[in-house]
C-alpha cells in the first residue's frame, strides 16, 4: 500500500503565524512568546553566529585599515566578508524575533544550510587568495588569519545546519 507524498515539519519552518501554541492565551499568546525569543541568544548556533560575525567584521576592518598590493584580491576578499556578515547578521535577526514563524513558505533550516555551504566555500577561496597575496604586511596576514577562523567557524555551522536540516528531516520522515 502507498501513503503517498509526506509532509514533514521542521520546528523552525512550521505552525503558524501565532507559533505553535495558539490560543494558549489572550489573543494566541502565552506568557513566554513575545517580540524576542529571550532563550535563542544562549543557544549553540546564535554563540556561534556571533563568533562568525565578529570574525568577519575584524578581517573586514583589516583589510579596510591596510594599504592594498593586489587591489582585486582585497577587493573581492572585502565583498565576501561583508556579505557573509550581512547573511549571518539575518539569520540571526530571523530566529532572534521568530520571523521564521511568520514566513512559512520559506524552509529555514535548508536555506541556512545553502547558505553556509556557498558562502563558507567563497571565504575560504577569499582566504586562501589573500593569505597568497599579504606580502608579509600584517593588517592583511591578519586578515587572512580571521578569514581562516571565520572559514572553520562557518564549517561548523554547515554541520550544525546539515544536523538539523537534513538528519532531522530523515528520521522525522521515517517514523
Amino acid at each position: 500500500m502507498s501513503h503517498g507524498a509526506g509532509l514533514v515539519r521542521t520546528t523552525c519552518s512550521s505552525g503558524s503565524a501565532l507559533g505553535p501554541r495558539a490560543g494558549a492565551g489572550p489573543q494566541g499568546t502565552s506568557a513566554s512568546e513575545g517580540l524576542v525569543d529571550p532563550v535563542y541568544p544562549r543557544t549553540h548556533g546564535a554563540l556561534l553566529k556571533v563568533a562568525q560575525m565578529v570574525s568577519l567584521l575584524i578581517a573586514f576592518i583589516c583589510v579596510r585599515s591596510s594599504p592594498w598590493i593586489s587591489q582585486s584580491a582585497y577587493r573581492y576578499f572585502e565583498v565576501v566578508t561583508i556579505c557573509n556578515l550581512i547573511m549571518i547578521l539575518a539569520f540571526y535577526l530571523v530566529h532572534l524575533f521568530r520571523l521564521y514563524r511568520v514566513l512559512t513558505c520559506i524552509s529555514w533550516p535548508l536555506s541556512e544550510l545553502l547558505h553556509y555551504l556557498i558562502g563558507t566555500l567563497l571565504l575560504l577561496i577569499a582566504s586562501i587568495v589573500a593569505a597568497s597575496k599579504s606580502y608579509s604586511q600584517s593588517e592583511l596576514v591578519a586578515a587572512s588569519i580571521f578569514g581562516f577562523l571565520a572559514t572553520f567557524l562557518c564549517l561548523a555551522s554547515v554541520w550544525l545546519s546539515y544536523k538539523i536540516s537534513c538528519v532531522t528531516q530523515s528520521t522525522d520522515a521515517a517514523v
